[in-house]
């Protein structure tokens, strides 16, 4: 009975907050700089936040976006995006950044990287800076 008790009450803290995503599995309160999409690197600068539970925010290379990420982890999966709609000259590289980005499903973070990837093998790597 005294085991039950004592399992229950290291359980309740992490029950209690409700957060079930990435955010609560290391990716919360760092800037994640994005390196490279499926194994080539991406010459432009774009990087994502979790700036709550739930919530997904990042600056493309031209514009910021804010959406939901719900899935809990290590599944992955935007909601759909708020963008704001500046022109820049890598507006091709944006595209294909919000593209990869809503196709990921899968999520792994390990210390200072964090890799997105989905079933068809695709992958985004991030690295935490800023």
């Amino acid at each position: 009975m005294l085991r039950a008790v004592l399992i229950t009450s290291l359980l309740l803290p992490s029950a209690c907050t409700g957060d079930e995503t990435l955010s609560a599995y290391g990716a919360a309160g760092k800037e994640w700089q994005l390196q490279s999409i499926n194994g080539i690197a991406f010459a432009a600068d774009a990087a994502l936040t979790f700036p709550e539970p739930g919530k997904i925010a990042g600056q493309a290379p031209c514009n910021r976006f804010l959406g939901s990420q719900n899935a809990p982890y290590p599944w992955f999966e935007t909601g759909p995006l708020t963008v704001t709609r500046m022109a820049c000259p890598e507006l091709e590289a944006e595209a294909d950044f919000l593209k990869a980005l809503q196709e990921m499903t899968l999520a792994e973070v390990s210390g200072d990287v964090l890799i997105l990837s989905n079933e068809a093998g695709r992958e985004m790597l991030f690295k935490a800076g800023g």
